[in-house]
């Protein structure tokens, strides 16, 4: 596991957003070869998206031969809803970008047999031989997509039910009434992630520090099901200063130093 510790939450988004245009030119994506990509929705991605916006409107990136799979989906929202993260990826970052909309795959929360939207979207990510790189954000639980405390590292992409405590966390964009917060989601599981070849996790905020600590420091367990990715061959978590708190002086100096060359980061 590499940590990347930058001050900002700006910073932490203009890092991963360099760090995916750089991955994606590098492999050099072509209509029978594309980069297949996993993407979070949230708070913790909106920086990111803006840079990866900026970077393809400088002409630094295309978006024309990667396909994508979203981690998640409310249960129950229609695809138009505000707050559906169909509404969100497309207000946010689709719109603003040349990727083809056949290469967009979004779990659909409305479907009519979900065991079988879920089947499909964990074969539809096998047909194009895996995700490439997945980036994610964490809960302040230690959730990764919707996998809640107590989710086997081994599942795969299903229905779950949402914690009070993600709920209330939510609630900020439903006119914080939790009432309006859908109780169930589909997601990609756990073990869905760890087939990724690579893994980027975007951590920031002081509230996020208990899970960045568990994530880093803490033993592997179902109930922080961030601590999956310790065990995963490569992966990248990108930090803000306020989320490191609760890390040891040791830990945090330790790869401050280990990524001395790979700190700095040009925010556009």
């Amino acid at each position: 596991m590499r940590l990347i510790p930058v001050t900002s939450a700006q910073q932490v988004g203009a890092w991963a957003a360099n760090y995916i245009v750089a991955q994606i030119n590098a492999f050099k994506p072509t209509a029978k070869r594309p980069f297949v990509l996993g993407l979070p929705t949230g708070s913790s991605p909106l920086m990111m998206y803006g840079q990866l916006i900026k970077l393809h409107k400088a002409g630094k990136v295309s978006f024309k031969h990667v396909v994508t799979f979203n981690m998640d989906e409310y249960v129950g929202l229609p695809k138009d809803h505000p707050e559906s993260y169909h509404s969100f990826m497309y207000n946010n970052f689709f719109n603003h970008i040349d990727i083809n909309k056949k290469n967009i795959h979004i779990l659909d929360g409305n479907a009519k047999d979900i065991d079988e939207e879920c089947k499909k979207y964990e074969e539809k990510m096998l047909s194009y031989g895996g995700v490439k790189l997945f980036v994610g954000g964490v809960g302040q639980d230690g959730h990764i997509a919707f996998n809640e405390p107590g989710s086997s590292l081994a599942s795969r992409t299903r229905i779950k039910t949402l914690t009070m405590d993600t709920r209330i966390a939510n609630s900020r964009f439903f006119n914080n009434d939790v009432n309006k917060v859908p109780k169930y989601a589909l997601t990609v599981g756990v073990g869905t992630l760890m087939d990724a070849e690579e893994v980027l996790l975007l951590v920031s905020g002081h509230n996020k520090a208990l899970a960045l600590q568990m994530a880093v420091e803490g033993s592997v367990n179902h109930l922080w099901t961030v601590t999956a990715l310790q065990q995963h061959r490569k992966s990248i978590i990108v930090c803000d200063e306020p989320s490191t708190s609760e890390l040891k002086v040791k830990t945090l100096k330790y790869f401050q130093q280990l990524e001395a060359d790979n700190l700095k980061v040009k925010v556009l």
